[in-house]
């Protein structure tokens, strides 16, 4: 049995997808306090209109140009994490889940959202891996050829998550060129349709990152 819903929201604004997210994520706080038992985990899959998000504790002098000259918003949010984008062909993940339901912390939480990647992008013969000083998935991470196709930042409280992880599709990487991604310098990004040399259907892709979700988080 699913421990969890998922729903697949197309494209939407990031202030609109925000508003999803705090509405369940307070949701299922106010309900932890009052005692209610109900099952409230949702993972809500986003396409978002160009944008440029900075976590709480990120340095602004990550972000070259000003969003607006690119076409992009420009947000700071309440996750960890640095400076990142997000935009249309991009898989934007908001697991808005209470981790004393699934029996784990946030650091199996975030190796987990870690594995669902790593094995959506195994289906496509591409090896995602972690390294050590940054969180994410990336292709190649242990030499200097390293990309992120994964980003991951979350927030959390009593065990209640939002945020999550953005998934490069048919990610146009250019927004990347204007920002320092994540304030990390020395290494890439990357997308699964520049990895493969062509564009990837997107719905299916959606579909295979939701089953190896149901797959890790059911378990």
């Amino acid at each position: 049995m699913s421990k969890f819903k998922t729903e697949k929201c197309g494209r939407l604004s990031y202030q609109v997808g925000l508003s999803k997210q705090e509405a369940l994520f307070n949701s299922i706080l106010h309900n932890k306090k009052e005692g209610i038992a109900k099952n409230q985990n949702t993972l809500l899959l986003v396409e978002h209109n160009p944008v440029y998000t900075l976590g709480k504790s990120g340095n602004l002098e990550n972000l070259k140009r000003q969003p607006k000259e690119v076409g992009a918003e420009f947000f700071k949010t309440s996750r960890g994490g640095d400076i990142t984008y997000h935009g249309p062909g991009q898989i934007t993940g908001y697991p808005i889940f209470d981790l004393e339901l699934f029996d784990v912390g946030l650091a199996k939480y975030i190796w987990n959202l870690e594995e669902a990647i790593i094995k959506t992008i195994a289906e496509f013969g591409l090896e995602g891996s972690r390294i050590k000083t940054a969180s994410g998935v990336w292709l190649d991470g242990d030499n200097d050829k390293a990309r992120k196709i994964c980003a991951i930042g979350v927030k959390a409280s009593r065990y209640v998550t939002m945020h999550g992880f953005a998934f490069n599709v048919n990610t146009d990487l250019s927004y990347y060129e204007h920002i320092i991604p994540c304030g990390i310098e020395d290494k890439g990004v990357t997308s699964l349709a520049h990895e493969l040399k062509k564009p990837q259907d997107f719905d299916a892709i959606q579909h295979l990152v939701a089953s190896k979700f149901e797959m890790i988080f059911s378990q």
